[in-house]
């Protein structure tokens, strides 16, 4: 049974987004205020405020964790047409030994959009050092930092354009040598004739380039967010969506299907899931570290965790409506 805490965020608008490092330890927030909060964790579980600052001249949508491999570093977009790379930085204390103030620092501007950044997201640390984020007018752009100890330096490496406005994306996770990397990529575009909202991308190692490979053409309502789960040992990969419901999708490579200029393999995608528990709008949905679990957020104010069973199938733990502490 999970028991629901409240944190006072203390943001002065709404609270956009909240991501947590790989260990679940520390916690950033960013908002309409303009500001990104980063929380620590403390022995009793007790969060508490270690950063704010004002990251952006508009809106923050969303906020996310590097690998720590790369150092304490979160990456952010915002509707001023930028996305953004911070690290944190901890001084010397007065006795030797003892941690100084901490602070971040912004390592880079990525500017190359012409509209609202709508999502950013860091590549799988076995592709090195890579931030990908999408746009209200449809592209798609991946970056990468070619020096691990220099991340105010960040190249431009790809660049792939949707007809769509995009709203979320997702990396693959899982690191398959059988199987190229792969990125999904969503739609808030709220025309359903214009067919499919979801987007798989697949990367070529022959040219080096990402390809699209596949359209969701089941999903014709705008999406929210978009999610990959972790993949130990499955043959198959799991896509979740946020859109008027949450939808989990299963997509299994196809043996012998491989191109052999491109190298790429066909999906056999197949709904595995689909649940309209919120009756409203779904706005974010997350997996556990497993893969197992499933906690999507809607306009009910509810927090609702779906849970993998015997036969892949997924059922519904007791919903969560958080309250504020008394």
């Amino acid at each position: 049974m999970f028991e629901a805490h409240s944190v006072n965020a203390e943001h002065k608008d709404l609270i956009h987004d909240v991501a947590y490092d790989f260990y679940g330890k520390r916690m950033a927030t960013c908002s309409s205020d303009q500001f990104v909060k980063v929380w620590d964790q403390d022995e009793q579980g007790n969060w508490y405020m270690t950063g704010s600052w004002k990251a952006h001249s508009g809106s923050v949508w969303k906020v996310t964790w590097a690998h720590p491999e790369f150092g304490q570093v979160v990456a952010t977009c915002s509707f001023d047409r930028t996305a953004c790379v911070w690290e944190e930085i901890v001084g010397e204390g007065a006795v030797p030994g003892e941690e100084g103030l901490r602070h971040w620092v912004r390592r880079t501007n990525l500017v190359d959009s012409r509209t609202s950044v709508t999502d950013v997201k860091f590549g799988p640390k076995s592709m090195g050092l890579l931030v990908a984020t999408c746009s209200a007018d449809g592209i798609v752009r991946i970056y990468e930092a070619p020096d691990i100890m220099n991340l105010a330096q960040w190249t431009l490496q790809h660049e792939m354009t949707l007809k769509l406005s995009c709203s979320c994306l997702s990396w693959n996770p899982s690191f398959n040598r059988l199987h190229p990397p792969m990125l999904a990529v969503g739609s808030d575009d709220t025309n359903a004739s214009s067919g499919g909202k979801v987007f798989i991308y697949e990367y070529s190692e022959n040219t080096h380039r990402w390809a699209k490979t596949e359209t969701l053409s089941t999903v014709t309502d705008a999406v929210h967010d978009i999610s990959f789960a972790p993949n130990l040992g499955r043959s198959f990969h799991l896509l979740a969506i946020a859109t008027k419901d949450v939808r989990i999708v299963t997509l299994k490579p196809l043996p012998d299907s491989s191109n052999a200029q491109s190298g790429l393999m066909k999906l056999d995608i197949q709904m595995t899931a689909q649940f309209d528990d919120h009756y409203s709008i779904v706005w974010r949905v997350c997996w556990n570290i497993t893969g197992t679990i499933l906690a999507s957020s809607g306009d009910d104010g509810c927090v609702r965790l779906w849970k993998a069973s015997f036969g892949s199938k997924f059922l519904q733990n007791t919903p969560h409506n958080p309250q504020p502490n008394s």
